[in-house]
């Protein structure tokens, strides 16, 4: 909550002070709705979009054009992922789609993911987790009593994604992030950095870090600066629509839809209800809501509607987490209790990224790093 702790809803979007860090201008507009103002002009959807992304799509073909793919797609079995692949196959491109397996995948993922590889004719490189090593790290991440409790998840997706450029000689990587849909999550919800990770595990472990697919500052700069790769959130260049991706992806694919935002994962369901509303009250909704209102896609009001019922969870699903990961209901009980905590409590490279914002906004100036980065981790103030 702000300063002031005063209760205060955005009057554009439908962000509150239950968000960290949020601030409102004299208009009553929150900072959140001028980050997202800001990547509008970076990602327009007239002619000027579209013609940056074509002058991508042949700057990743010259690139590539020596190997036998020229770009990398990670695919998670969700209808954004799956449609990044399948835009990056119509656009001419020859992608490898690449999935990090954490042993959390629901069936229709799985059958998503086979369905799109099989009728797009691409590629799959599929990378499974040690599952009782994450485990403990998820368990980790539970006592440490944060509310990002899929750092561990969404940390190594990257880190495959970059490792397995780097061992195909391919500079770019291409990914479903879309702000237009996701908004920008907060940094006190989502902070994602490999020396945070390793710095839990090494407090709240029963083991330590070997196979997990570690991603730290060091591995970064490596990875952007010396290796040349890129990301590209490919839905940011397109006036992209949920319900039409669906329908789309349904006729071309036989992609199956899973039933909730980001419930191809169980874990990741019961992070949603279970850890973020039940423990700590965030309603994540609050953050993909505004951004749809933002992108003419809701109405205020409709999304206020929405807001009104909280997130709802399964029991059931609550209990397949708790017997896979080896919680019982007593422990589970006590790590509710905990006092919440942020990724501040903790030793993380958040420091070194603040002493090294101007560096950072330049590499993003030069399309080095993704301008979202920038925005995400140093736009907004912690």
């Amino acid at each position: 909550m702000n300063s002031s702790d005063t209760y205060q809803i955005c009057s554009r979007c439908v962000s509150d002070t239950t968000i960290p860090d949020i601030q409102f201008d004299g208009k009553g507009i929150c900072n959140f709705c001028q980050i997202h103002d800001s990547l509008d002009k970076q990602f327009p959807l007239d002619g000027r979009g579209e013609q940056k992304l074509n002058q991508i799509v042949e700057k990743i073909q010259k690139d590539g054009q020596a190997q036998k793919y020229d770009c990398i797609v990670g695919i998670s079995g969700g209808a954004d992922s799956t449609f990044c692949l399948y835009m990056a196959k119509k656009l001419g491109l020859r992608p490898l789609a690449v999935h990090f397996d954490n042993g959390w995948n629901s069936e229709a993922s799985v059958s998503n993911i086979k369905n799109a590889i099989r009728k797009l004719e691409i590629d799959l490189k599929w990378i499974t987790a040690d599952f009782e090593e994450f485990c403990d790290i998820q368990r980790s991440f539970l006592k440490a009593s944060v509310p990002d409790a899929e750092t561990p998840t969404d940390l190594a997706i990257h880190a495959v994604l970059h490792r397995t450029a780097a061992e195909n000689g391919v500079k770019w990587i291409i990914n479903g992030m879309n702000f237009r849909t996701e908004g920008i999550q907060p940094l006190k919800w989502s902070y994602t950095d490999g020396r945070y990770v390793r710095s839990v595990q090494e407090e709240y472990g029963r083991r330590p870090l070997v196979m997990y697919p570690n991603l730290t500052i060091s591995d970064m700069i490596n990875f952007s600066l010396f290796k040349g790769i890129k990301t590209v959130p490919l839905l940011a260049y397109m006036d992209y629509s949920k319900e039409e991706t669906k329908d789309i992806l349904k006729r071309e694919v036989d992609w199956t839809d899973y039933g909730g935002h980001h419930f191809e994962s169980f874990y990741t369901r019961f992070v949603i209800t279970d850890i973020l509303w039940n423990k700590f009250r965030i309603d994540k909704r609050k953050v993909q809501l505004s951004a749809a209102v933002r992108s003419g896609k809701l109405t205020r009001y409709e999304a206020l509607e929405v807001l009104k019922a909280p997130p709802s969870g399964d029991p059931e699903v609550t209990g397949i987490v708790l017997g896979k990961i080896g919680v019982t209901e007593e422990e589970f009980g006590e790590i509710l209790s905990l006092p919440p905590k942020t990724f501040l409590d903790y030793s993380t490279s958040y420091p070194l990224i603040r002493v090294l914002k101007w560096p950072i906004k330049l590499a993003c100036s030069l399309n080095l790093i993704p301008r979202i980065f920038y925005e995400k981790y140093l736009g907004a103030h912690v």
